[in-house]
């Protein structure tokens, strides 16, 4: 989904990458993140984590890396690399050990015709799609999707409540971030599964101000993003699946996620869809810092 919140692409800092004496954990690049060393486990490997360039998943990369560190581990961070194209070659080369993900999207970064809708079938193809060398932990039942928004005011204008209602209004136009116009729910999949045609226009980081100024009529808006409700939109429902269900999920090492499972698996069951939405208040309404809300929220769920 694209959006509100966009994924801008920021380089990879650093290409060298140290062997370590250690198997299953890699290090990374110094110059790509801050590392720091608990040595309370005796393991001198690191655990590099990663985020997109996206305030949210960078929220959750650094309750991983803090709920990392109180349990022993050496964890490095190496955070706002941007999108997918970026950081998939990363992980799978093992210069990035963890990575906060969401399932519907992951899945079809590898699987663009996925039959795959439910939060359930899309774990499970997820697992299977995944490059050797990856594999995926607990999700959560916290969701930050792709989702189709008007305003209320032109939901009422028009009754709309499903994005299906939205067929036979003419000159819609969809806003959300350069990539949606190519992506299997952007323009093509409203046309072929709901049948509603839109014209297209690259919003990225304007997307709600562009909605609620009536410049675009549809906005691609993630589902945990505060300004669904502050700006009082109105998400229309998706009764035909265009978007798969995308909880988050942790993406890791094959080789240390055993190591880890306990750490992370934790975090995973505490994060629910309305703590998502809160923690990012917190940044967008409140302007606390990722290491802030990450140490208060671990606090608070017991897992500091």
């Amino acid at each position: 989904m694209s959006t509100a919140r966009t994924r801008l692409t920021a380089a990879l800092a650093g290409t060298a990458i140290a062997a370590l004496a250690l198997a299953g954990c890699a290090s990374s690049d110094p110059l790509s993140g801050d590392s720091t060393d608990t040595g309370d486990n005796g393991d001198s490997s690191t655990i590099v984590i990663g985020s997109q360039a996206y305030y949210s998943n960078e929220i959750i990369a650094e309750i991983y890396a803090q709920a990392l560190e109180a349990g022993g581990f050496t964890v490095e961070r190496n955070f706002n690399i941007g999108q997918r194209d970026a950081y998939m070659p990363a992980l799978e080369d093992g210069e990035i050990d963890l990575f906060p993900e969401y399932t519907g999207n992951l899945l079809q970064y590898f699987e663009p015709d996925t039959t795959a809708t439910t939060s359930e079938d899309v774990y499970a193809a997820l697992q299977d799609a995944l490059p050797d060398g990856l594999t995926v932990l607990d999700q959560s039942s916290a969701t930050d999707q792709d989702s189709y928004n008007v305003t209320a005011a032109f939901a009422e204008e028009n009754g709309l409540t499903s994005i299906a209602d939205l067929a036979g209004i003419d000159g819609l136009v969809l806003g959300g971030a350069p990539e949606l116009e190519e992506r299997p729910y952007g323009p093509t999949g409203l046309q072929e599964v709901y049948g509603v045609t839109v014209s297209f226009q690259a919003t990225a980081d304007t997307t709600v101000d562009e909605l609620v100024a009536g410049n675009i009529q549809v906005a691609n808006v993630y589902s945990a993003d505060p300004r669904i409700s502050t700006q009082d939109l109105v998400t229309l429902e998706d009764p035909k699946g265009l978007f798969l269900a995308s909880n988050v999920v942790p993406v890791v090492n094959a080789d240390i996620a055993d190591e880890i499972a306990d750490v992370i698996n934790a975090v995973s069951a505490a994060l629910t869809p309305e703590g998502l939405v809160a923690l990012n208040v917190e940044s967008t309404e409140d302007e606390r810092s990722p290491e802030d809300i990450a140490a208060d929220w671990l606090a608070e769920n017991g897992l500091d």
